[in-house]
């Protein structure tokens, strides 16, 4: 099921409903049965994946808990290995596969092991973390086993956040769901605000743009190097607003019932003024997973310089790899890694540029970071390396052509328009936040743009049920 759907908005409205009319002691019973049936509307059959990693890391949890020395760290380690065999199964069995035909084939050798239709279950990627977040907090003492198996299985499941995060850790999120909520008004305006903006985000600017994007990578030989600019600076939007944009709407959906999830992102297009300040502003709960549990693992920045770099590097890269089973999403995040690497080094140099610009610089700053990061996202959109590079070099040798406006011919100036709306409307949320409008007290003001923003809405909108990018993670 997607947030973008009819039968979402029904599903909603039933399950907040009988959720604030039931007992507290039956809501967990609710969420978990309402939550199985949002993700089995996709693909039935893999509820049973989810089912055998709950039960695997409930009991491996309760048994950490209670062992010590090499047998706690057993149990440990059997979570993770059941978990991330899962993931390696259905993400990675035939990309590496592949790799090893291509291997042996080079040797005159035939790969025994055959090629699986494989469907990778939506969401996998997310909800492993998170399953593998509470094992690791157990183990290390953060978090003391959940003995009720329906409240930790609606930790793993619980809908808003399912298919594509935050990714909660159990510190945050378990012990919400033993506190009885109530119905509170102001509670449930700031939920719906939430949503309507993530809303937004998605209808208006990603599945808007996407159009013109679509039109243009999916036919990149056609278009010249001005309309790979575009589309590729139009790409880097369609990706923020689509992933959080649902980010929005789970994080809405779940505090009009009262549960508080992370935030995920804090408005890092065009704002960002360096490489490490992007990564604090994009996909948090993801980026401090690999920091927690990754590169503080590898020793984080204690063996020097050179050792602190070459973590970040491999932590960038392995995010790539966990972004999807092809060499485009492994170059992506290794090329992220290396800019976030060598500003660490440039550091000294980029504060005396930062001095001679001066209130310029965060401008230029901004512009730069937005440059490097958009350019590398031609590889997370790209279907192949090769595909990445030929639009790479076009965007750099300004291959000839015509200026393409988008198909109907009104696709660029929707895009210029959501992309400009976006803009304008983060930097007054980022650097005006005494400027309220949807949550304006007088009535008058707060109620007009309520009209304007559902009128922008049916308007330009797209409600084609596009599914959400990240759900192919």
């Amino acid at each position: 099921m997607v947030f973008n759907s009819l039968i979402f908005v029904a599903f909603f409205i039933i399950v907040t409903l009988l959720f604030f009319i039931l007992p507290h002691k039956y809501r967990w019973g609710l969420l978990l049965a309402a939550s199985c049936y949002f993700y089995m509307y996709f693909l039935p059959i893999y509820i049973l994946i989810l089912g055998f990693t709950i039960v695997v890391d409930y009991f491996a949890g309760i048994y950490i808990a209670k062992s010590q020395g090499r047998r706690r760290k057993m149990f440990l380690v059997f979570s993770l290995i059941a978990n991330i065999g899962v993931l390696a199964f259905f993400k990675y069995y035939n990309f590496l596969n592949f790799n090893i035909t291509e291997l042996l084939g080079g040797f005159g050798y035939q790969n025994p092991i055959p090629h699986l239709d494989i469907l990778l279950p939506v969401g996998l990627s997310f909800h492993t973390f998170q399953a593998m977040s509470y094992t690791i907090e157990v183990y290390r003492g953060h978090q003391k086993p959940e003995r009720h198996f329906g409240i930790y299985a609606l930790y793993v499941m619980f809908y808003p956040q399912l298919v594509a995060g935050p990714i909660e850790r159990p510190q945050n999120i378990l012990h919400q769901f033993h506190e009885e909520k109530h119905f509170d008004y102001d509670r449930v305006v700031k939920g719906l605000r939430i949503m309507l903006w993530g809303f937004i985000k998605k209808l208006i600017v990603a599945d808007r743009v996407a159009i013109y994007v679509d039109a243009v990578y999916n036919n990149a030989h056609y278009h010249s190097g001005i309309t790979m600019i575009m589309a590729t600076c139009f790409f880097g939007f369609q990706i923020y607003c689509d992933f959080s944009g649902y980010s929005d709407i789970a994080i809405g959906a779940a505090k009009v019932m009262g549960y508080d999830l992370m935030t995920n992102f804090r408005r890092p297009m065009m704002i960002s003024k360096s490489f490490q300040e992007l990564w604090q502003r994009w996909h948090i709960s993801l980026t401090t997973w690999f920091r927690d549990y990754l590169y503080f693992s590898l020793g984080g920045s204690k063996k020097g310089v050179v050792m602190s770099l070459l973590n970040l590097v491999i932590v960038f890269g392995v995010s790539g790899l966990w972004h999807g089973a092809n060499y485009t999403f492994i170059i992506w995040g290794l090329l992220n890694g290396i800019f976030i690497a060598g500003e660490r080094l440039l550091n000294p140099f980029l504060r005396k540029i930062h001095k001679l610009l001066g209130f310029t610089a965060n401008f230029f700053r901004a512009i730069g970071v937005y440059f490097f990061v958009t350019i590398s996202a031609t590889f997370f959109r790209a279907t192949s390396v090769e595909n990445a590079m030929y639009m790479i070099k076009a965007m750099f040798t300004l291959k000839p052509g015509g200026f393409y406006k988008g198909e109907p011919p009104t696709a660029f100036g929707y895009s210029i328009f959501a992309v400009a709306f976006l803009i304008v409307v983060e930097h007054i949320q980022e650097f005006y936040p005494n400027v309220k409008i949807i949550n304006n007290n007088n009535v008058a003001i707060r109620y007009t743009a309520y009209v304007f923003l559902i009128t922008m809405l049916l308007m330009i909108g797209v409600f084609s049920g596009g599914q959400f990018i990240y759900f192919q993670f």
